[in-house]
């Protein structure tokens, strides 16, 4: 099947199977392994993994958050932001900080449609996050850290050079590395 086909079975998967029984603790102690502090999130939309209880936590714990901003050409940056701080809505109907002070987080949090034993993911298609991991990977060493359900992995995604593999993908079940 192509990325396309897997693509709508599994977000069609997630609109039945969405749940949020999850033990955001276990997320939130693997993240503390790496003593990183700068760490960029999502808000998710479309059923995705909600990490919204987990970066309040680290913006608690002193944690530097960031969310992008979606830009032309299929590209992003991510923006400084804090729970108190007011966010807009893209013409993707994503919110978004109205910061303009770009960050280079040192851990990302990565939506994902579906994903592989290998740690490849799937997104909506845009390239947005692959496009910006192969380009902070010049700048900086990173963690990209893939939030998902058990039921959005799939034995095998079709990939292709742009697709970049995560460091880890965490379900409710496992966490894969």
């Amino acid at each position: 099947m192509n990325k396309l086909g897997i693509r709508k079975k599994i977000l069609n998967q997630r609109k039945k199977k969405y749940f949020q029984n999850f033990d955001n603790s276990k997320i939130y102690n693997f993240l503390k392994k790496y003593k990183k502090n700068n760490i960029g999130g999502y808000f998710p939309i479309n059923y995705e993994f909600d990490c919204l209880e987990i970066l309040k936590k680290l913006s608690k714990q002193n944690f530097q958050i960031s969310l992008p901003i979606m830009k032309k050409s299929n590209q992003m940056d991510f923006f400084s932001w804090d729970f108190n701080q007011p966010l807009t809505i893209n013409d993707f109907g994503i919110p978004e900080p109205t910061s303009s002070k770009i960050t280079y987080p040192d851990i990302f949090l990565v939506p994902i449609v579906g994903f592989d034993k290998n740690l490849y993911r799937l997104g909506y298609g845009g390239g947005y996050y692959d496009r910006y991991i192969a380009r902070i990977k010049k700048i900086k060493n990173i963690i990209t850290i893939g939030l998902s359900f058990s039921f959005q992995k799939i034995d095998k995604l079709p990939i292709n050079k742009f697709d970049q593999r995560l460091d880890a993908i965490i379900t409710e079940r496992n966490i894969f590395q």
